[in-house]
């Protein structure tokens, strides 16, 4: 397991930051307590190539690709990114709200983006992820659940579990007994 570092104005030491525009301050009264794991390709099923970082800085190319034509208009983020390596971009403070949930509950609360992190994992639905990548998703838990105290152990949730209706991923290629080994590891 990868270990991280978070500081008090809510930044990984020692990785890639890159700000997105694309995010607000949380509600005076939310409380961090909810990690969203996501999956993300651009274009789908297509690896590398930068085009996700410029997703999030509302700076895609709809020339570079077809299907950006559909999605260079959307303002989303994450708070961080895994790509297929294990190396961790993070785009937003955990401090602040990224747009990463949309419209979504948990537990019976909605907006999720007010109470969570959302973690991008650079995959498809139906794709292994790599090793590299779990070590360093469950790193990162760690370093935000200690950070974090009320993220408890069982509030690691896909986007697929907070907004059903809309959203597959991380997908059923993502091995959720796996994370949850290195975690209790």
């Amino acid at each position: 397991m990868t270990k991280f570092f978070i500081d008090d104005a809510g930044w990984l030491q020692s990785v890639e930051v890159i700000r997105s525009p694309n995010f607000d301050a949380r509600p005076d009264d939310a409380k961090i307590k909810l990690v969203v794991v996501h999956g993300i390709s651009l274009p789908p099923g297509e690896y590398g190539g930068g085009h996700i970082h410029k997703f999030f800085c509302n700076d895609l190319d709809p020339a570079a690709h077809e299907y950006f034509e559909s999605i260079c208009g959307m303002t989303v983020s994450a708070h961080c990114l895994i790509e297929r390596d294990g190396r961790v971009v993070q785009f937003v403070s955990f401090l602040d709200r990224a747009w990463h949930a949309g419209q979504s509950e948990w537990r019976g609360e909605r907006a999720c983006n007010n109470f969570s992190i959302g973690i991008e994992l650079e995959g498809c639905d139906d794709r292994p992820y790599g090793e590299a990548q779990y070590r360093s998703l469950a790193g990162l838990v760690a370093a935000l659940r200690a950070r974090y105290p009320d993220i408890e152990a069982d509030a690691i949730a896909g986007h697929c579990d907070i907004a059903p209706a809309r959203k597959t991923d991380p997908g059923p290629a993502f091995d959720w007994n796996r994370l949850r080994r290195l975690l209790s590891g």
